[in-house]
């Protein structure tokens, strides 16, 4: 048995009012990413709360997120598509500024070093939260509490 390796990544829930931020990669095929909600590593040196602003306005584009709180944390196991499991801190971020219905963003530097990834965002209503993948929809739940 092998040890598996294990990542510190931030999940982010941006709401406004009873809807929530998703956005679809624009250069992936749609059974690959699926539909998903800000997150990414925490870098070195930084706490997940500074991960989580700072990967909701690579992912988004959006410039005034502010942090709400806490929601929990949980572990998710990527196998069998890679030998990793990743410990999740899981946010509820708001947003202060205006956004259109759809919009597209993009990040430049990406944590796997592949180049510019392009991102469709979008809100849905929270009640359609269930529809995230890789496990991103694990504390939909909290934010109610």
């Amino acid at each position: 048995m092998t040890d598996r390796r294990v990542t510190q990544k931030v999940v982010c829930y941006v709401v406004r009012g009873d809807e929530l931020l998703v956005f679809q990669h624009l250069d992936e095929p749609w059974d690959e990413s699926g539909l998903q909600v800000p997150a990414g590593s925490i870098e070195p040196g930084e706490t997940p709360e500074e991960a989580a602003l700072r990967e909701a306005r690579e992912e988004t584009g959006l410039h005034s997120s502010g942090l709400v709180r806490k929601l929990g944390e949980t572990d998710y196991d990527l196998s069998p598509y890679r030998d990793e499991v990743q410990h999740r801190h899981f946010f509820r971020l708001s947003v202060h500024e205006e956004t259109p219905p759809r919009w597209v963003s993009h990040e430049n530097d990406p944590d796997d070093g592949t180049g510019v990834i392009r991102f469709e965002c979008y809100w849905i209503p929270l009640t359609r939260g269930h529809v995230l993948s890789g496990g991103q929809g694990a504390l939909l739940g909290r934010l109610r509490r």
